[in-house]
């Protein structure tokens, strides 16, 4: 179905080659997993199968990409369109129309779909991604979420050979992304349909892959097979191949029920309880850095907030979690002071919004600093290095400052490039220096893991446990399960604009099947959450 023939791929200005000679097929009614640490191409990759890569984003493409028989060469997006659909990291940029109903119905009116027939795929769409309620909703006031479904669905609709999908689970919370995998392996199994997609939450997808394809980085060999095969050679491994290693497994899991099977052994070494985060031990201090009490708020017609009670302490990390939608980057927004109340009280450090409005932005950066959904929104220089010089002068900050954050956060990182040239992953990182090198007291992380692979997650983990030992105080809106369970004290759970669960991590964790981490769900009701905490445990066993 998608055949690559030598192909490479150099974009303008660049040192080297994104991808280098990638000769491979794809057959039709297979489920394709594409990883890889970010920046490694896997996006371009993607981006190839519908002549987004060359025709779009320019650069050199040297040898063949055949979808169907078409030689996305001479064949620009709009003559694949009928034949490939394509759903990007950012769906919100995609869109054309203003609803959810008209934006489902817009590809197919652009190819001539008979009004009948767009009648009825809409409405199948509609339930098989529950979108249902959402049929006449402004896409605007969607949750990031809500607007991925409906990207998936607006594609769906004109009935496509092949679905190409970038990270297509990134906004999705536990709940909504198995029911987007669970649509995605209908399609492949029933309908015969080609998915090619790119993930870094490999525990999200990694068992459904027929097939994984693995693109070099930092000198790792490109690799090509089942996920059982990949997973045993890769160095970008979910939890439980982690686990698994860390046993002795063999062959390697690559889904919780095949660890599950293998783990009695496991739990017969594991003798010694795992520690908490949530006490005093842990560095959470008794001052209170931030404060909502009776927290209401509502916009476009939507009660987006009922009476939300949060304290947030010095020293704490802290995990805003539920689905979709149920007020966590309102709670954000109002915390940074973006957003007026509709009643209620806000404070950080003891200071209303109101009074901070009025200070500069230089202090304000001291005191609180947000990263949204869309790091972009941050940055307006036209390079990363000027972005960091601009960011060292605002907060009136030392030379190199925001630089020297970046680099512990993203490795390698060309200085030169425009942040807009950068992936998702990276981007967000550039953002994150931007917020963290002031050294706020109260940081706000809106889906800070988004984009990120495993080895960048670890370090951004590294950088929030440093903040917090400094006295800063985090608060995450994730739907990172893995994240939370590696570096949260604390886990605040929202449904419908009210808190409905607010403990330590462990208890929230381990009681939830939504919620729980892959550790946790192979070796429960055991209470380790991480690789970690089980390979402490095994350090400490008799």
């Amino acid at each position: 179905m998608i055949v690559f023939e030598g192909m490479s791929v150099t974009y303008p200005d660049a040192t080297a080659a994104t991808l280098r000679d990638v000769s491979l097929t794809v057959a039709r009614g297979e489920l394709c997993l594409v990883t890889g640490e970010s920046g490694s191409g896997k996006s371009t990759l993607l981006r190839t199968v519908n002549g987004l890569v060359p025709h779009f984003s320019g650069g050199l493409l040297t040898g063949r990409v055949l979808v169907d028989g078409r030689d996305t060469r001479t064949h620009p997006p709009r003559e694949l369109a009928d034949v490939v659909g394509f759903v990007g990291q950012d769906p919100e940029a995609g869109f054309v129309a203003d609803t959810v109903e008209d934006e489902l119905a817009y590809g197919m009116e652009s190819i001539g779909v008979a009004p009948d027939v767009m009648r009825r795929r809409v409405e199948e769409t509609l339930d098989l991604l529950g979108l249902v309620d959402l049929r006449h909703r402004a896409l605007r006031s969607l949750s990031g979420g809500e607007q991925q479904r409906v990207a998936i669905g607006s594609v769906l609709t004109t009935h496509p050979s092949v679905l190409v999908l970038d990270e297509p689970t990134s906004a999705l919370d536990p709940p909504a992304a198995e029911e987007v995998l669970a649509v995605l392996v209908r399609l492949v199994h029933d309908l015969g349909l080609t998915v090619l997609l790119a993930e870094h939450r490999l525990e999200r997808v990694v068992q459904y892959a027929d097939r994984v394809l693995h693109l070099p980085g930092h000198g790792d060999p490109f690799l090509d097979g089942t996920a059982a095969e990949v997973m045993a050679l890769s160095t970008v491994v979910p939890p439980v191949v982690e686990l698994g290693r860390l046993a002795g497994w063999a062959p390697l899991p690559t889904s919780v029920r095949d660890a599950r099977r293998a783990a009695p052994d496991l739990h017969a070494r594991l003798t010694t309880a795992p520690g908490s985060r949530s006490d005093a031990a842990a560095g959470v201090s008794a001052d209170v850095t931030a404060t909502t009490r009776k927290l209401c708020a509502s916009y476009a017609g939507v009660t987006a907030l009922r009476g939300v009670d949060l304290t947030l302490r010095a020293g704490e990390i802290c995990a805003l979690m539920g689905r979709n939608g149920a007020g966590k980057s309102t709670v954000l927004a109002h915390l940074a002071g973006l957003r007026e109340p509709t009643s209620g009280e806000v404070r950080v450090g003891g200071i209303p919004p109101a009074t901070r409005s009025l200070r500069s932005a230089r202090q304000i950066s001291r005191v609180v600093g947000l990263v949204p959904q869309d790091p972009g929104t941050l940055l307006y220089a036209t390079s990363v290095a000027e972005e960091c010089r601009d960011a060292d002068r605002e907060s009136d900050l030392p030379a190199g400052s925001t630089a020297a954050v970046l680099d512990r956060l993203a490795g390698e990182i060309d200085a030169g490039a425009h942040p807009f040239d950068l992936s998702e992953g990276e981007r967000l990182r550039v953002a994150l220096a931007v917020v963290l090198a002031p050294g706020p007291r109260l940081v706000l992380l809106d889906e800070p893991t988004r984009g990120l692979d495993y080895a960048a997650k670890a370090r951004l983990a590294d950088v929030l446990r440093e903040l917090t030992a400094r006295g800063a105080s985090v608060l995450l809106a994730t739907h990172d399960v893995e994240l939370v369970a590696e570096v949260a004290h604390r886990v605040v759970v929202l449904a419908d604009g009210e808190v409905v669960t607010d403990g330590p991590v462990t208890e929230v964790l381990t009681h939830s099947p939504a919620f729980a981490p892959q550790v946790a769900k192979v070796l429960a009701p055991g209470l380790w959450l991480t690789v970690g905490d089980v390979e402490r445990a095994l350090v400490g066993a008799p």
